[in-house]
């Protein structure tokens, strides 16, 4: 995984996680990887792995079952999702809004952007 400078690397990597239960590799009730196993996976120690599991348990995004690793919240996918919009709708989509007056974009632009995606 590369990582950026803006963001603690443990934030970045909750974020990976949390993106692949939004992408469905891991759904409510499935066993994510160790975090012995997602430090080597992503290259990184396993300090900072454990700060981004405990990070994932505190938002009640997954939870510890002693002696058998970490799982997946049965809402987690919903939690993520919720947080995420709100994030989006407060933070970026201002300065989105914002980007589009100052270059004169029309949301009709923005809506033919969006269907030419597929």
């Amino acid at each position: 995984m590369n990582f950026n400078n803006d963001k603690a690397i443990y934030l970045q990597m909750a974020d990976r996680l949390m993106d692949e239960i939004l992408a469905g590799t891991y759904q409510g009730e499935d066993r994510v990887p160790s975090v012995r196993e997602y430090a080597v996976l992503l290259q990184v120690n396993t300090n900072t792995a454990v700060k981004a599991y405990e990070q994932l348990a505190r938002e009640h995004i997954i939870y510890n079952k002693r002696g058998l690793g970490y799982f997946v919240e049965p809402d987690a996918r919903e939690r993520i999702l919720e947080s995420r919009r709100k994030e989006f709708l407060e933070r970026q989509l201002p300065e989105l809004f914002r980007q589009m007056k100052l270059l004169d974009i029309d949301i009709k632009d923005v809506n033919n952007a969006w269907h030419q995606l597929g």
